[in-house]
């Protein structure tokens, strides 16, 4: 299992908002940073105005067990933000549904190795 750092700093959130590449998927859209590290770092973000806080919990769950699937096919020393699609309802995604679109993005990504 690889050491993904989890972003926390509010400045890492706007360097990666600012000069990250952005791809959008059904669900979840990403802002992806490719950098020259032998580490990668990782960030959910879920709006408030997305549910109550259980609710945005279970789907930050969910996205972070589908990263832990996907950890080893992704590049080292990539940075990816994760942000939850406004207008889909959280309530009625299912983790299945999230694994098909987070494949799907980080290979139109190019950061998926086999």
């Amino acid at each position: 299992m690889k050491k993904t750092i989890i972003i926390k700093k509010n400045y890492e959130f706007k360097n990666l908002f600012s000069k990250g590449k952005f791809y959008y998927g059904k669900f979840i859209h990403m802002y992806i940073k490719e950098t020259n590290k032998t580490y990668n770092k990782f960030a959910i973000a879920v709006s408030r105005k997305q549910g109550k806080a259980v609710s945005r919990n279970r789907i930050k769950r969910l996205v972070r067990e589908n990263y832990k699937i996907f950890e080893e096919n992704i590049k080292l020393g990539t940075s990816i933000l994760i942000v939850i699609n406004k207008e889909k309802d959280i309530n009625e995604i299912s983790y299945y549904d999230i694994k098909e679109n987070f494949e799907r993005t980080l290979k139109k990504a190019n950061v998926w190795v086999d």
